[in-house]
């Protein structure tokens, strides 16, 4: 066995928590500057308030791709976990080999479909003149990329959740490192604007999704990537995707949400409030991947133990989740209320720009401060491959609350642009006392009324 590798069944939890959680945490703090970086330096450029708003238009779609690669990477390292649990290797592998072929798959079919329709795409997702062409410039040379971006982080999951999380980290740093090194470089240096951005980032990722093949290839991975393993089957892909389905709806309902959200802000409160938004959404980056990466580092050890009938190490990594989570949300979204404006200057000093965006704030995330409770009770039963409970909970406070009070609120409010701020904390705190409710049943039943049996997700052998 490789020494890197981590004892997921034995030892302190709090130690091992820490251990994983921490290089997964360095890691989505690294995501986080990968994914901000870009919009901090076009916020720099002459006109960067209004080049702002064109990049916030094209995000729905980069959502939407990244989306597509968490349907399979958090839809099949959960199982991997559990199967290595069960001491099965062999399905395991075969996850992993299902996995990177659909991967190709949606690389190829995604660059085609949103070359092709990309402008008329960002017509409705709330572009104007103004804005049009900065959008354009930045998706087309973006979507070249869309098959690294499958790679690099659909497939880095099935590092992590093997122990390594210390390579899983180092996997996401090498893209970061390198695209916040082009980036003023092609940005500036080559004067390519929003162009020298995208082509900067697709480069990042392309590396980073070779360093990810390259592990899985090797001798150190424990789990390896086999040619055999590559012949798509029905019985291990849908499973990896039905457990999927409930991060990818999360995340993708995240494009949905910034179309609406976009296109009412565009109504009510012109380009510069698209542009609040764009850092807004930035901003809601900083609360939500370190709260994922603490939640990736405690999945191995939830899916491992889950398999393995450990229901002690199952409820005391819970509890340590629950804890963490909770309090990192309380302690961010105090600093974000309290301090708006410096947040802002990060992105753009452009005094309407600042003083629209720190009011915008100070709105927007009222709510958000309970949103630890909710990601730690829906990333737990992911990783137990409850994966119906999970989506249901996701799709009740994307679908069923926030998109319909931004249409619904303003309608009643007499100020309109506050109005649809408003839908945010509103959903965020209802849908948390939801999850947190119907967890808790699941959580009474499973561990406590039925303390010698958990059901396993079942895979061919």
């Amino acid at each position: 066995m490789n020494r890197q590798r981590t004892d997921l069944g034995s030892g302190s939890v709090r130690k091992l928590l820490l251990k994983l959680a921490l290089p997964s945490i360095v890691a989505q703090l690294v995501n986080l500057l990968y994914n901000v970086v870009d919009r901090v330096f076009i916020g720099k450029l002459p006109g960067g308030d209004i080049a702002i708003a064109g990049i916030g238009i094209s995000m729905p779609i980069i959502m939407l791709i990244s989306a597509f690669s968490l349907l399979i990477g958090n839809g099949g390292a959960p199982l991997v976990a559990i199967k290595m649990g069960e001491k099965n290797q062999k399905t395991a592998e075969k996850i992993v080999g299902n996995s990177l072929f659909m991967l190709i798959l949606q690389g190829v079919v995604l660059t085609i479909i949103f070359m092709v329709l990309k402008r008329p795409l960002l017509w409705l997702f709330g572009a104007s003149n103004a804005t049009i062409q900065y959008a354009v410039d930045y998706l087309s040379v973006y979507l070249l990329g869309t098959l690294f971006v499958q790679l690099s982080l659909g497939m880095n999951p099935f590092i992590t959740t093997q122990g390594f999380a210390k390579i899983g980290m180092i996997s996401i740093s090498i893209g970061a490192g390198i695209n916040l090194i082009l980036d003023p470089i092609l940005i500036f240096g080559f004067g390519m604007g929003v162009k020298g951005a995208a082509l900067a980032s697709i480069i990042a990722q392309f590396c980073s999704a070779v360093w990810v093949l390259k592990f899985l290839l090797g001798k150190k991975s424990i789990l390896r990537i086999k040619r055999k393993n590559m012949i798509l089957s029905r019985k291990i892909i849908l499973p990896v995707m039905g457990l999927g389905l409930a991060p990818f709806i999360m995340h993708g309902s995240e494009s949905l949400i910034l179309i609406s959200l976009n296109s009412q802000l565009l109504k009510h409160g012109g380009d510069i409030a698209v542009g609040a938004m764009t850092i807004m959404s930035s901003l809601t980056q900083i609360i939500v991947l370190p709260l994922l990466g603490l939640a990736q580092g405690a999945q191995p050890i939830l899916g491992f133990n889950y398999g393995a009938k450990n229901v002690a190490r199952v409820k005391e990594t819970f509890k340590m989740l629950f804890i963490c989570c909770l309090s990192y949300t309380c302690i961010i979204v105090a600093l974000l209320i309290a301090f708006p404006e410096q947040w802002v200057k990060i992105f753009n000093s452009e005094p309407h720009l600042v003083e629209t965006a720190a009011w915008c704030i100070r709105i927007y995330f009222v709510g958000i401060f309970v949103f630890g409770a909710q990601i730690a009770c829906q990333q737990t039963l992911l990783a137990l491959g409850k994966s119906k409970l999970s989506l249901s909970l996701v799709l009740l406070r994307k679908i069923v609350l926030l998109i319909p009070l931004i249409f619904i609120i303003p309608i009643f409010a007499q100020d309109k642009l506050a109005g649809v701020l408003w839908a945010e904390p509103i959903t965020d705190i209802i849908s948390t006392l939801v999850t947190v409710i119907c967890f808790g049943l699941f959580y009474k039943k499973q561990f406590f009324e039925n303390k010698a049996e958990i059901l396993q997700t079942k895979l061919p052998e």
